[in-house]
């Protein structure tokens, strides 16, 4: 039997795990009904589904995201649990979170609000190199055609719709975290902007890095391949299958949750 990368993964606990995974709103409306999933360092994953069903819910909660309460269940973030880490932590340890709408921080360029984040990543007493934090930070933003500009211009005010989803994967790029989850990076995209995003998603694979694209369309799934799709419904994954999952989507709409066989 051939070896399998994946199975490597595995193998060594290099993967993010949500198990059994409940929470609910600050005034106790449950949202989340049970999630498993597990994602491999190496592979995308992609959650579609009804509005509601909780798929922005689930990537707040990973997040550590404070309007979402988890109530049972535990993540795990290779092999080590990570439930009780804050947002801060979490982040840290390696989890990126691309907002659906991103938040505008008025006052603080780009430039300087990545290089914090940056810094603070590094040991105490190490700083960064200012020469190489500008040429990589040159290279991701050619990537992306995102005019220079921008280094100096605040996080997010003003920006196009496009321009704040091209700089959200510009952050997560600079960051090199090691699970990216990606809220409905494509919602508001034109067809070039869809597909310069997708071009700097792709660039960030890698046999140590796991995705998850929470997405209403077959259109982002174009241009970013997933490994896995999952159908999530009501707080729960009801159905987990390859690419061509995705397709029968696209064919059918959600109608087909309802059918017996998912009952």
């Amino acid at each position: 039997m051939p070896f399998r990368v994946h199975s490597l993964s595995n193998f060594l606990h290099m993967s993010l795990h949500i198990q059994d995974l409940h929470a609910s709103l600050e005034n106790g409306t449950e949202i989340l009904r049970g999630v498993t999933l597990e994602i491999p360092a190496g592979e995308i994953h992609a959650i579609m589904g009804p509005n509601g069903s909780g798929k922005s819910t689930l990537s707040k909660v990973i997040a550590s995201h404070k309007s979402y309460l988890p109530t049972a269940g535990k993540i795990t973030m290779d092999g080590k649990d990570i439930s009780e880490m804050s947002i801060d932590e979490r982040s840290r340890a390696g989890i990126f979170l691309a907002f659906q709408y991103p938040n505008e921080v008025p006052g603080v360029s780009n430039a300087n609000f990545i290089r914090a984040a940056l810094q603070s990543r590094l040991p105490k007493g190490q700083d960064i190199d200012a020469v190489g934090y500008y040429k990589s930070l040159y290279e991701k933003m050619d990537l992306l055609e995102m005019d220079r500009k921008f280094t100096a211009r605040a996080v997010n005010e003003g920006f196009s719709g496009g321009e704040k989803k091209r700089n959200e994967i510009l952050q997560m790029m600079m960051l090199d975290p090691k699970y990216c989850i990606m809220d409905e990076t494509d919602s508001g995209l034109d067809i070039d902007a869809l597909k310069i995003v997708a071009k700097g998603v792709n660039a960030m694979r890698s046999p140590d890095r796991g995705m998850l694209l929470i997405t209403h369309y077959q259109r982002l799934l174009d241009y970013i391949k997933p490994d896995h799709v999952h159908v999530m419904s009501e707080g729960r994954i009801v159905k987990s299958g390859g690419p061509e999952l995705a397709l029968e989507l696209e064919e059918k709409g959600y109608d087909f949750l309802k059918e017996p066989a998912l009952a």
